[in-house]
């Protein structure tokens, strides 16, 4: 059988996170949406997605094929009703496409399933309808993804220099931590594959650092926190989510909020996540082209990738900031920032495409990877998509 996983229309409430990449390719809990597919399903996956993201993720087609909805997060019970699915047939709750099986002729629809034959599904799971829901469900994915990932395997020791509170803990080899505070009695905490934790530092779970990242000296992290691969955290941080290949190394304080990767938040950069009249906060939703409410108190910054701000930023309770943005100066900035802009309370200027290439260029030089002609089809193509629409 061949998996396929689609972005369906919940894509565009879920940009500017998804300028970047597949609905799939969004991390929360430990792993991304496709890296929890993949395990449930025990088979690789590709994606159907925008056109000018095909290049970097492309599409494999198989004269069998399921397709399925990337905004769902799996578990055994959705996924063993997909992998029974027949011919023709689809999975749907509440008139949404859980997942469908086509030949390859059919490929081109996953979102209209007329002629087939659907079955209504009574299972639940997580799903990602807005990009707050990344933070806000991060507790109930992270802890499940715990539960995979150290199913059967034994845990590398704790040093005696730490102190831990409860024994709800994973450490993956390479990982270095001293001097650490860990309490585990209000979720688990798993650290991940040649990381390093740095003396002072107080963890309260459920957290998970993935592969080769870095919590700085005397960091506050409350959770549910995720750091994804090859960052570098420090301050303090309250249900955060960052995907990879990021920094918030300094003090200042980031909480209910999403980054991207590639992003850079400088020195004492905070954000607020409660607003002083304690109302639910309103984000920006790019497909509605307005603010809307996120039925939330606490929500806090949602910043694409390749974002960046300068030291002493502050940013208001439920920011949104696109893709490929520069953001400096004083006072709070604007709770709505397009991508490609240059500039901050004083006014922004337009983030030229050929700057924004060549600083990606030396960032990704810096992990020894190269910028290479697909992610710079996908920035060019963003800036083209962004410049004809201002909402965005």
């Amino acid at each position: 059988m061949n998996y396929i996983i689609f972005d369906n229309f919940k894509r565009n409430y879920l940009l500017p996170l998804t300028f970047t990449r597949p609905v799939a390719d969004i991390r929360i809990g430990i792993f991304t949406i496709r890296e929890k597919w993949e395990h449930f399903l025990g088979a690789k996956t590709s994606s159907l997605t925008e056109d000018y993201l095909s290049a970097k993720f492309p599409i494999v087609k198989g004269e069998d094929n399921i397709l399925i909805n990337g905004s769902i997060l799996p578990n055994d019970k959705i996924a063993a009703e997909i992998m029974k699915l027949e011919n023709n047939h689809a999975l749907v709750q509440d008139e949404v496409i859980i997942a469908i099986r086509v030949t390859e002729d059919d490929l081109d629809s996953p979102d209209d399933a007329e002629g087939m034959e659907e079955l209504e599904t009574d299972c639940e799971f997580l799903k990602l309808n807005a990009t707050w829901d990344i933070f806000h469900k991060n507790d109930e994915a992270l802890r499940a993804d715990y539960d995979i990932i150290t199913k059967g395997r034994k845990s590398e020791p704790l040093s005696k220099t730490n102190t831990l509170l409860g024994d709800d803990i994973f450490i993956e080899k390479g990982a270095k931590l001293e001097c650490v505070t860990i309490n585990t009695t209000t979720g688990p905490v798993y650290i991940g594959k040649d990381t390093e934790i740095m003396e002072g530092t107080v963890i309260r779970g459920p957290f998970a650092i993935c592969n080769n990242s870095v919590v700085k000296m005397s960091a506050k992290i409350y959770g549910a926190t995720t750091i994804g691969p090859y960052s570098k955290v420090g301050g303090e941080l309250n249900n955060v989510v960052i995907f990879g290949y990021s920094n918030k190394a300094h003090d200042g304080y980031l909480g209910n909020s999403v980054i991207g990767e590639w992003c850079n938040l400088g020195a004492d950069t905070n954000n607020s996540n409660l607003k002083n009249n304690y109302e639910d906060v309103k984000m920006w939703s790019y497909p509605d082209r307005t603010f809307v409410d996120t039925g939330h108190q606490f929500c806090g910054l949602v910043m694409g990738d390749h974002s960046k701000c300068g030291i002493n930023t502050m940013f208001n309770t439920g920011t949104v900031i696109g893709v490929n943005s520069n953001i400096f100066g004083s006072g709070f900035q604007r709770n709505f920032i397009p991508s490609f802009a240059w500039g901050g309370t004083k006014g922004f200027d337009d983030f030229s495409i050929r700057k924004a290439i060549d600083i990606a260029k030396r960032v990704y030089s810096r992990r020894d990877i190269e910028f290479d002609e697909k992610e710079q089809g996908i920035m060019r193509a963003i800036k083209e998509l962004t410049a004809m629409n201002t909402s965005y």
